[in-house]
């Protein structure tokens, strides 16, 4: 485990020797997920970053949840399109209980297809988490993100604690555990330190990376500038080095953010994995682009099974 202060001088250190240093990690096979947005919008919670939240008017497309069919249908076509696993993703702080049985209905479905489940529903209870496991969920997807010191400037309506409480009710029923984080939203270097010991800590099995996406209306939409690609790339770098064993994994923000040759060094030396596809209420690369990036750069996509 590394100190803070090692992780910052590395994060200062000249960026192709970081670069180079977080390549060691990588895993030899990248994997691509894909997600469905199964419940769109009119969510309660405040995070300042979200187009989904009712607290803000950002005039997006929403839908109640899904039915299984559809869900299924989906996630077929992401599985053609070279996702090894795809999750069901839902706006809202908790599962509804109206909805939490189609929920489950959706996991077995997925599996029943062969594809392997991911869900992405919410703040947890242990019941819940329970039965996910149950059902045969394969991987539950829950951010932390951003570090514990940041989290109170993000969101006002759940802790830090409720989401670190619902990843060890994850863990606490075997079942993968994928949490990741937003960068770029006025987080200091020192915070972005903070969020890869604090990863490290979880250990999930994968952490996506987010690249603040700014929606106007949204308390953050002039927070475009926060970031640069320099420092996405040594932030990946970073959380690959803290995180050696999890699969570091570019999601949203790819395509608004990053330049080709930014997500180029991104794939070749700091990330497992990425989503293809779009992103709930943002739109990303298509599932052809990515791969044949993957093999510009010579490394070898999962199979799909």
């Amino acid at each position: 485990m590394y100190t803070k202060e090692e992780l910052l001088n590395l994060y200062n250190s000249n960026l192709d020797n970081l670069l180079n240093e977080a390549k060691k990690y990588l895993k030899k096979e990248f994997e691509f997920c894909s997600i469905i947005s199964a419940r769109t919008g009119k969510c309660s919670q405040n995070c300042k970053y979200c187009a989904q939240s009712s607290h803000y008017n950002t005039n997006i497309e929403t839908n109640p949840l899904l039915s299984v069919e559809t869900v299924v249908d989906a996630a077929k076509d992401s599985v053609k399109n070279g996702a090894d696993r795809v999750a069901i993703v839902t706006s809202g702080k908790t599962p509804d209980e109206s909805d939490f049985d189609t929920m489950l209905e959706m996991i077995k479905a997925l599996n029943n297809e062969g594809i392997k489940s991911c869900a992405s529903i919410g703040i947890l209870n242990d019941e819940q988490a329970k039965k996910l496991a149950e059902v045969g969920l394969v991987r539950f997807h829950h951010n932390i993100n951003t570090c514990k010191s940041y989290h109170p400037e993000i969101c006002t309506t759940h802790t830090y604690e409720d989401r670190i409480n619902t990843v060890n009710l994850v863990k606490k029923y075997g079942i993968e555990l994928c949490c990741g984080v937003i960068i770029g939203m006025g987080e200091t270097v020192e915070q972005r330190i903070e969020m890869a010991l604090e990863l490290a800590e979880i250990n999930p099995d994968s952490i996506p990376v987010n690249i603040l996406t700014p929606i106007k209306n949204t308390p953050f939409e002039s927070y475009g500038d926060k970031i640069d690609e320099e420092n996405v790339l040594r932030t990946l770098a970073i959380f690959k080095i803290a995180c050696p064993k999890a699969s570091i994994r570019l999601a949203g923000g790819k395509k608004a953010r990053l330049s080709e040759d930014a997500i180029e060094k991104a794939f070749t030396y700091c990330v497992d994995s990425t989503i293809v596809g779009n992103y709930l209420t943002t739109t990303g690369f298509s599932p052809k682009d990515d791969e044949e990036l993957i093999n510009k750069i010579g490394r070898k996509l999962i199979e799909c099974h």
